[in-house]
């Protein structure tokens, strides 16, 4: 049977989908050995970046920033949490909220999927040149553009 991703196609949104089911297969893949799968490296991700500053943001503004259903990143806080890696608490300012806040072992995790996803990351765009090459730019730039044109 032919490769799907070898046959040609104008369906733009089959092959985003196809790409992108490869690629979380793949991160979580290369995420497992560190007790974590590609969606709950995207929340503990978007969660340590929201952080930075010293700010423990709404379970909400967690899900928006990382562009998961919001149902699904309350199931991954509550995963999580169990591990260790983020804490829950209600929010200071809004009775309705949760606040989320990264652990130690919370940082240290996304450090270190940091750097298998990064590496993963140079392997495959390596197809286009690298990461540097001008054809994985145009590629970002493409999604972005993708991405402001989408609805949640």
């Amino acid at each position: 049977m032919a490769d799907p991703a070898d046959t040609p196609s104008t369906a733009v949104g089959f092959l985003i989908w196809q790409l992108s089911a490869r690629w979380q297969l793949e991160v979580d893949r290369a995420l497992a050995p560190l007790g974590l799968t590609a969606a709950q490296y995207a929340v503990l991700a978007s969660l340590h970046a929201l952080s930075r500053s010293g700010h423990a943001p709404r379970q909400r503004e967690l899900a928006d920033f990382s562009g998961l259903d919001r149902i699904h990143v309350s199931k991954l806080v509550r995963a999580l949490e169990g591990a260790g890696m983020l804490t829950r608490a209600p929010h200071p300012a809004d009775s309705r909220a949760v606040a989320v806040s990264i652990t130690r072992a919370g940082r240290e995790a996304v450090t270190a999927a940091r750097r298998e996803v990064s590496a993963l990351e140079e392997q495959r765009l390596l197809a286009l040149g690298g990461r540097d090459d001008r054809r994985t730019e145009e590629l970002v730039e493409s999604l972005r553009a993708l991405l402001r044109h989408t609805t949640r």
